[in-house]
């Protein structure tokens, strides 16, 4: 449902109607809304891939998680709403928090800045798959050259290295990802040398 009707649509009422029972009986099987919600998280959360953040090799791990992570909010963006600013109390989401720090902190990050770059990761990851770049650019290319030349230009150079709209996203993410690890690197080291 969310996925369908995005966040405002997941009501015990809609939901109850849905099932094809009474709303009053859903509370037979779910507490409150804040359950649902809680229920929600959970199957989002089953999605997300793990077993990267054991690599290693902790930039090929970090990669790999966090186009996982993308892939699956890219499967549910209207999920985003109903989560980000949720508190995160599931055990699943715990144990991933959990690993990806122990991940950074492998990689030679201090705790502090540790917790930055999972929070730097996940505005990537959300954002990413919240907002496309390229949906709010609704014209060809060309039609934004007499006013707008130079995003004209980087639109159109951008579309022909392939997928339009969509692979520019793609490639932003994997730019963003990519200096996001070379950060963590360049931290790390100097960490070290401190």
């Amino acid at each position: 449902m969310v996925d369908e009707l995005g966040a405002e649509g997941l009501t015990m009422r809609a939901l109850a109607e849905r099932l094809g029972v009474k709303a009053a009986s859903l509370y037979n099987h779910v507490a409150s809304k804040e359950a649902l919600v809680d229920a929600v998280s959970e199957l989002v959360n089953v999605e997300i891939d793990h077993a990267p953040l054991d690599d290693p090799d902790w930039r090929a791990g970090l990669t790999a998680y966090a186009r996982g992570y993308r892939a699956v909010f890219l499967r549910h963006p209207n999920a985003i709403a109903l989560l980000a600013r949720r508190r995160v109390e599931g055990d699943r989401a715990l144990r991933g928090y959990d690993a990806l720090l122990a991940l950074l902190g492998r990689a030679g990050l201090p705790a502090a800045d540790a917790a930055e770059t999972a929070a730097a990761l996940d505005y990537l990851v959300l954002g990413s798959a919240l907002e496309t770049f390229t949906a709010g650019f609704t014209r060809e290319p060309v039609a934004y050259r007499s006013a707008y030349p130079a995003l004209a230009d980087a639109l159109a150079e951008s579309f022909v290295r392939g997928g339009g709209g969509t692979g520019l996203d793609g490639r932003g993410f994997e730019l963003g990802l990519r200096l996001l690890l070379d950060g963590v690197e360049l931290r790390a080291g100097t960490s070290a040398g401190s």
